[in-house]
């Protein structure tokens, strides 16, 4: 990232050792978003990218970069100096594109370090409701009954959106069609407008939908109700007492950025957390705050990735 100069100097003076090229300084530095701007990625950085570049003493831009299921955009960070002025903003959908069999030019873990959790969100179920079913046992006995017919949209190939319903899919044993657009709302206007059926949504991203008489809430992805939701099942208790898919939202790094600056970025991220505005903004789009050290965060981004391989075999997913 690109830092003001009196805190370069004040991390050169802290930290001697540090390499130039690393060391804190300039004025703009960007988070990355891979997917395209108005999307759940986008929103959320939205939410905190001022305080950020307060707590750091900077100016933070958002950079939305689409294309290729993300590919496009955190292939762009992976190849970035690894100064800390670039970071990704990253989720558990991070993974998946390599473990499609893709090449996305990029290793998912060893070209990005992991920087600083921000929370967890959970994803809503919604349908067309020109189809009959009003909850998701009847949605999946509809869909059971007529395999290959159904169709299914998702922010693009490899995305949470494409996991989370492809893992549905999977779990209930159902065949439908996946049409990959170039964000969730794409998908979810296409539902609404009835040339798609099905669409899970962030629930960052519910609140337009909520009184859009073209679309029926059926399910939350979550183990428990959604307090945005509350009158909404989980799909775990509607049906799939298996199912659960929730993802982590954070900041990635280019490799080998040093553990001076990502540990500086951390703490001034846990310390945007904390503030009530925040988690006030993070609330409304369904993300619970969950400071992390740097730590923490690595081995959540381990764990994830051996997570996200085995629902990708489960689902069978692969880029067509």
């Amino acid at each position: 990232m690109k830092w003001f100069a009196i805190l370069a100097a004040c991390v050169a003076a802290a930290v001697p050792t540090l390499p130039a090229q690393a060391q804190v300084g300039g004025q703009v530095s960007r988070i990355v978003v891979p997917f395209a701007a108005g999307g759940a990625r986008e929103l959320l950085a939205r939410t905190f990218y001022q305080e950020l570049g307060q707590q750091l003493g900077q100016t933070i831009i958002i950079e939305s970069r689409p294309g290729a299921g993300g590919a496009i955009g955190t292939s762009n960070v992976g190849r970035a100096d690894p100064d800390g002025r670039t970071l990704l903003m990253a989720a558990s959908s991070h993974f998946v594109t390599a473990e499609l069999g893709a090449k996305p030019h990029y290793d998912p873990v060893k070209d990005f370090t992991p920087v600083a959790n921000i929370g967890t969100q959970s994803y809503v179920l919604m349908i067309s409701s020109a189809l009959p079913a009003r909850n998701v046992a009847e949605f999946i006995a509809y869909a059971k009954k007529r395999p290959g017919e159904l169709n299914y949209g998702s922010a693009g190939i490899g995305s949470s959106t494409h996991l989370a319903m492809a893992y549905f899919l999977s779990t209930a044993g159902l065949d439908m069609l996946h049409i990959p657009y170039k964000s969730t709302q794409e998908a979810a206007n296409d539902v609404a407008g009835g040339r798609a059926h099905a669409v899970i949504v962030p629930n960052a991203g519910v609140g337009a939908y909520l009184q859009d008489p073209r679309l029926r809430i059926i399910g939350v992805t979550s183990r428990q109700a959604s307090p945005l939701l509350p009158n909404v099942p989980p799909i775990a208790q509607a049906g799939l007492p298996s199912y659960v898919f929730e993802s982590w939202f954070g900041l990635l790094a280019p490799a080998a950025t040093p553990a001076p600056v990502v540990q500086r970025i951390n703490a001034a991220v846990a310390k945007v957390l904390e503030m009530p505005v925040i988690k006030e903004r993070l609330a409304t789009q369904g993300v619970a705050p969950d400071a992390m050290s740097v730590d923490e965060f690595a081995k959540l981004f381990a764990q994830d990735r051996q997570l996200m391989a085995r629902i990708v075999k489960e689902a069978r997913l692969t880029r067509d």
